[in-house]
């Protein structure tokens, strides 16, 4: 499955189906909320061990042996930024193709093997990442390393299997944002928010690309970038770091490092206007999307947008819900997200309207909500509650195995140290009501912005769907 970014900073809402769907295992619970925060994590992370293996593969390892279970989350720095032109797609596609058989395991083999053991597992790809995720008893821990090992090692290239999974992301992208109203404007509003960074290319890939990628485009890329050097590991749950180790070393560590992928170089050059787009498609009520050119994941004023989100966005209180929800009425749903990648991405405002909504009225209420907020900033009131709705996200993610491996893993990946997690509310305690301010005016600039308008149009005026030609 692709994610696209429609929650602030985690970017967790999902188009399309996972591979596999099921429940993370639990973790015990943080300490006591009356230890200082910085202290609290300090201590529940104490026992975090970390090792990089011969062939470049680093191995992160949280025991806790509260419950006898165990997360897994192999995370690759591979996504759409990694892709171009005649290859769109190629991220996401290998993320299917992880499932489909390798040399011991055969096609439908990885999820018949860990299910009978107890296990479960799902993974996602994004314009940064691909991320895959294991749930198993921890007596399963030999078997999870040897699936995982056999399908980067050995991974199948049947072209009936191609074949057949291309069509699936086909169905994918077609229910997913063809046949999806938010989905349809966020890509058009991506590939013009962009002209350079390939950030403009969707996760899900370009239609003519998902209909063309040919073998020799496959192999190459896998090669390249399923390498174990271009990964990060992490396990969480009730497991010895000595144990998980030797295990990875036995089996994925056996596996030959690769050349480091060529680096994405191209950098977003500043945009000089007001970019606007308007699609036309069978709705029954208008869209509005609004894009600022943002942060990167490791820049040191991302939990300042991250909170400056949380006071325009977040649940009935907010800012923008207030404004255009409950004064004005002219939007029935306002949403927000931070995109946190490698690169500065893209801060978003997504309003629904209802049947028939004014869709200049809205823009200019948010625009005018925005602009106040760079100009006079936000409460001390604000402020504070969205640090606590933040730090409560927090602390409830650390509730579990898989959201420890998830968040190590991302501080890992994202800010190239795993420590970074342990700072996390140190940061939070930093953002100040000036910090904000400042950052609104910086990025609410008209001039940085995409907006697009989605039109309902009639049955004559829909443009008509290209279906595949397969």
């Amino acid at each position: 499955m692709f994610r696209p970014p429609l929650s602030w900073f985690a970017c967790l809402a999902l188009l399309g189906a996972p591979t596999v769907q099921a429940q993370p295992a639990q973790a015990p619970k943080p300490p006591a909320k009356s230890a200082a925060p910085s202290s609290a994590v300090a201590k529940l992370g104490a026992g975090i061990q970390t090792r990089t293996l011969k062939n470049g593969l680093t191995v992160i390892v949280w025991p806790d042996h509260d419950i006898p279970n165990v997360a897994l989350n192999n995370w690759f720095r591979v996504g759409s930024r990694n892709e171009r032109p005649g290859i769109t797609g190629l991220s996401h596609f290998f993320e299917h193709m992880m499932f489909n058989g390798a040399k011991k395991y055969g096609p439908g083999e990885f999820d018949r093997v860990m299910e009978a053991n107890g296990g479960a597992n799902n993974a996602f790809t994004s314009e940064d990442v691909t991320v895959y995720m294991d749930w198993f008893p921890a007596s399963a821990l030999p078997l999870i390393f040897e699936l995982e090992a056999d399908r980067l090692q050995s991974l199948a290239f049947d072209p009936k299997v191609i074949e057949s999974e291309r069509g699936v992301v086909y169905s994918e992208r077609r229910s997913g944002v063809d046949n999806d109203n938010t989905g349809a404007l966020m890509e058009q509003m991506q590939a013009t928010a962009f002209v350079a960074h390939p950030y403009q290319i969707p996760v899900i890939g370009w239609p003519s690309d998902i209909e063309s990628w040919r073998m020799e485009d496959l192999q190459r890329y896998f090669k390249t970038y399923y390498a174990p050097n271009n990964a990060t590991l992490v396990v969480a749950g009730d497991v010895e770091p000595a144990r998980v180790f030797e295990l990875a070393e036995a089996t994925i560590g056996a596996i030959p490092s690769q050349p480091a992928p060529e680096p994405v170089r191209t950098k977003e050059p500043e945009q000089q206007g007001e970019r606007r787009i308007s699609v036309k498609k069978l709705a029954q009520s208008p869209m509005l999307q609004v894009a600022y050119h943002g942060l990167a994941a490791k820049d040191p004023e991302a939990e300042t947008l991250e909170l400056l989100g949380l006071i325009l966005t977040n649940g009935d209180s907010s800012r923008l819900h207030r404004k255009l929800v409950e004064d004005a009425r002219v939007a029935i749903r306002v949403r927000g997200s931070f995109s946190a990648g490698f690169d500065p991405s893209l801060a978003w405002f997504l309003v629904d309207l209802p049947p028939g909504g004014d869709l200049p009225r809205a823009e200019a209420l948010l625009t005018e909500e925005l602009a106040r907020v760079a100009k006079d900033g936000v409460t001390d009131v604000e402020l504070r509650k969205a640090r606590n709705s933040a730090l409560a996200t927090f602390w409830r993610k650390l509730e579990t195995n898989d959201g420890r491996a998830r968040e190590l893993g991302a501080a890992a990946t994202f800010r190239g140290d795993w420590r970074a997690l342990l700072d996390a509310p140190t940061r939070y305690e930093k953002v100040t009501r000036d910090g904000v301010r400042t950052l609104a005016a910086r990025l609410f600039n008209s001039d940085h912005r995409t907006v697009g308008w989605l039109v309902p149009a009639t049955d004559s005026a829909a443009p008509a769907r290209k279906e595949a030609s397969r």
